[in-house]
Formats: C-alpha cells, structure tokens, sequence
C-alpha cells in the first residue's frame, strides 16, 4: 500500500443524472501524513456486521462438529466439516461454529419468536394488531454507532414477499415474522427482496419511487449515467487504483445486467413463485446469489457497514426440488423424527449454508487495505430456532465468519455444555467492532471465548 500526499476523499463519489457512486478504498485516499496514514489504516480495517437467517432450525447430526474436549465451555479446532457445513471447507480458517446457544425470550416456542428474538434477544409482546412491541435489534444498534460514516445506515434484505397484515403465527403479528431489524420496540424495518429496488438504493442517487422509474426509462443502465464520469476520474489515479476501480465497476455492471436478465426473463415465466417478487431470477440460488453480491458490492464501496439478511422466511412452503427436496420446507421441518425428513432438513441446511459460503469466498478473494474484504468484517449466520418439530429454542445453529480487522480468530468449534445466551454472542460481536457495551438484552456474559487461543 501506498500513501499519497494530496489524497482523495474516503467518501469520494462519483455523480450523473440520478447516480451517485461509491468507490472501493483505494491507494489515492491514503494520506502520507504518518497521523493521517495511521487514521486511514484504521479506514482500511472497516469493521462490518453482516447477519444472515435462516428459519426452522438444522438437523443437529449433520451440523455438529465433532467434539472430544470435556472443558466447559469447550474452544476447539473446527477440525473435519459435518455433512451440513462442508460447502465452508475453502474458507473454514475464518468459521466458527457455536453450540449450545438459546433465546430464552423466543419461548413459548413459535415461527414468529423465532425470528423476532434473533437479532433482538427480546420477548415479543403477544398481539394480532399494530400495538406490536419488541426491542432494538443488535444491527440497529450498531446502525447508530456506524451509520453517520456512510450513505446508508443499514440495509435490510430479504428473499420472499411479506404480508404484514394481520395474524401470521399462533396469535403474532405478522411484523414479528417478517422483519428481523427494529430501530426501536415499535418500528420493525421492512425488508427488501427485490434486487433491482436494492441497487437503486446503494448507486441511485435518490429521489422517489415515481422519480426513480422515470429517470430509468430515459436510461437503459444506472452506470451509464456515470461512465463518462469515471474515465475522467481514473486519469487522477496509478494504475493499480485504476485496476481496482474498473474490478469494481465491472462486478457492479455485472450485478445490474443480472438484474436486466431477470427482468427481462419475466414474460417467459407464465407461473411465477407467489413469495417470489415480479423482476427477480426464477431460480431461488440465482436470487439468493444476486443479494449476496449487492451485499459484497454494499461494503465494497462502504455505502453501509450494516446488513441482515432473511435468507428464506419462517414457516415458507417454499421446496427445492434441485437438492431432491420437492416437498415444501415447513411440513418437513416437522419431521417427528422421521430419518428421510431429517435428511430432508440437512439437505436444505446444506444448501442455505453452500450459498452464505461462495459469498465468504468472494468476500475472502476481495482485496482491501493490508488484506481482504472478509478480514474485515464480521458475519452471524443462524437461526432462531432449534430443533424445527419442537419448535424449541435451545441449541440453535450459529456460525461467526470473518476477521474483524484482526481480532477474530476462525477454524474453531466453541461448544458451550449448558444454555448460553445468544445475547452474551450478540455483546461480545457488538464490542470487537468497536460498539462498546456492558449488557445487551438478556445477556448474562461474554462469549469471548471466540477470542481466546484455541485449546490445546
């Protein structure tokens, strides 16, 4: 890395009609000032929090890595991958698996506790109305630490069209199910499923719905708005700064003809998925992967250091007949320990868990300041729910992926030997980026064991 004695703007965009990009970090916007270089390589350990869910729980048998220690709670080499998790292989040196984690306030056990306590370890209050009541989830509290530092606060995705009228699960409103994010215990965050509604919102330069529609009729493509723009602005850079930028404009190039494709793809597809918003890819891991990317692209450019994710909804009836599960993934989760069920779930887990890993392994082949883009951040990937059938909430499935700028170490397997808070997590992932607090929710502790050297 090289330092530049009249360097750029982090915060450098570059603007045309109804655009506004974001730029990756590059060498010109470090400061040859020792201060200042010191100052910008902070900068380049950006420390992101990514959270990723997915609903009705795993088959424990086949996500549970092996496990000999009889230490309480036990820190061990992750060691070889359960049949679940082997998609993670290439970049399990930045995996944590963690056991023995619970949402006490998810009880009594539903879909909709299930994902309303997730992100904010909080009980739910029992409603079918609008007098709806939860808690700040932990992304928002992070939100507010970052979110003055970039373009968006936080970005809230999803997989499915949700409808929050009324009563989804067992006397909930139906906002308790469909969003994971809460900015305070009365405003739930809606999430946004289709992709090209999300890249309008990170390379758009606002304005509203009608504005936008207009401005992309008179345009067949955001960034040529802002092509022009760019060849200028790269005449001002070295070639390596030159390098990274055309990388990055063509990864987001690539992303919005994606999204043409399955625009365009619309009036060939006479029976559409009805969780499946109009516009989007037909294939469930063709969406999944263009939301992933927008993420990826997202913090890149640092337009947030905030996302979640619903990678797929609690008590969706969505099937996946190209992993040989034709039959819709709620009945099955209810599985009364029927083996080809349990199969059934493990192969779906697989799946959610193969598509979070090639988007680690983007992320890990992705260059920024001293090291790569997952060096820098900081992913919870899990599920409010445990065993699916019982609808407990008690040994639910986590991972912790990424480097936190250095202070995470990956490749382990923490195993906690009694109920452990998912807040203690939650505290612990706020604190090594830099958000410092005593408690969150239910919190009883640390898991800093995530941060300890591995047992020998």
């Amino acid at each position: 890395m090289t330092f530049n004695q009249n360097a750029l703007s982090r915060r450098t965009l570059l603007r045309g009609a109804g655009v506004a990009f974001s730029l990756p970090l590059l060498d010109a916007m470090i400061p040859a000032n020792t201060a200042l270089a010191e100052t910008a390589a902070d900068a380049s350990k950006l420390r992101r929090l990514g959270y990723v869910y997915i609903p009705m729980g795993f088959n424990p048998r086949q996500w549970t890595p092996e496990h000999d220690s009889s230490d309480p709670p036990s820190n061990d080499s992750l060691g070889s991958l359960p049949f679940t998790l082997q998609p993670l292989e290439n970049v399990k040196d930045q995996v944590t698996v963690v056991t023995g984690m619970e949402l006490r306030n998810a009880y009594p056990g539903s879909h909709a506790t299930s994902n309303a306590a997730f992100l904010s370890a909080a009980r739910a209050k029992r409603t079918e109305s609008s007098d709806y009541e939860l808690g700040v989830t932990v992304d928002q509290i992070a939100a507010k630490h970052f979110g003055s530092q970039t373009q968006l606060a936080s970005l809230e995705l999803a997989m499915d069209l949700l409808n929050n009228v009324g009563q989804c699960d067992n006397g909930y409103a139906c906002a308790y199910q469909n969003n994971l994010s809460w900015s305070s215990p009365t405003t739930p965050l809606p999430s946004e499923a289709h992709p090209r509604i999300v890249f309008e919102s990170l390379f758009g330069e606002g304005g509203s719905p009608m504005q936008r529609r207009a401005a992309l009729r008179r345009r067949s493509s955001l960034l040529d708005a802002v092509a022009e723009e760019m060849q200028r602005f790269k005449k001002q850079l070295g070639a390596k700064d030159r390098n990274k930028v055309d990388d990055y404009f063509d990864s987001v190039r690539q992303v919005e003809q994606r999204i043409q494709q399955a625009e365009a793809n619309v009036a060939d597809n006479p029976l559409p998925d009805l969780d499946r918003p109009v516009g989007v890819p037909a294939a469930y891991a063709d969406h999944a992967r263009l939301m992933f990317d927008l993420q990826l692209l997202a913090f890149q450019g640092d337009i947030t250091r905030i996302v979640s994710f619903q990678l797929a909804r609690e008590a969706s009836t969505r099937s996946y007949p190209e992993i040989g599960v034709p039959e819709p993934h709620h009945p099955v989760s209810h599985h009364g320990k029927n083996p080809e069920k349990l199969e059934k779930i493990a192969k779906i887990n697989q799946f959610h868990v193969s598509l979070f890993a090639e988007f680690l392994e983007k992320m890990a082949a992705t260059p920024e300041g001293n090291g790569s883009l997952l060096d820098h951040s900081l992913y919870l990937y899990g599920s409010g729910m445990g065993d699916s059938d019982a609808h407990d909430h008690t040994d639910l499935p986590i991972l912790v992926a990424g480097g936190a700028a250095g202070n995470m170490q990956g490749g382990r397997h923490i195993r906690y030997p009694s109920p452990t808070p998912l807040a203690n997590l939650h505290l612990t992932l706020l604190n090594k980026v830099g958000v410092e607090m005593d408690s969150f929710a239910d919190s009883d502790g640390t898991a800093s064991e995530l941060f300890e050297p591995l047992s020998v």
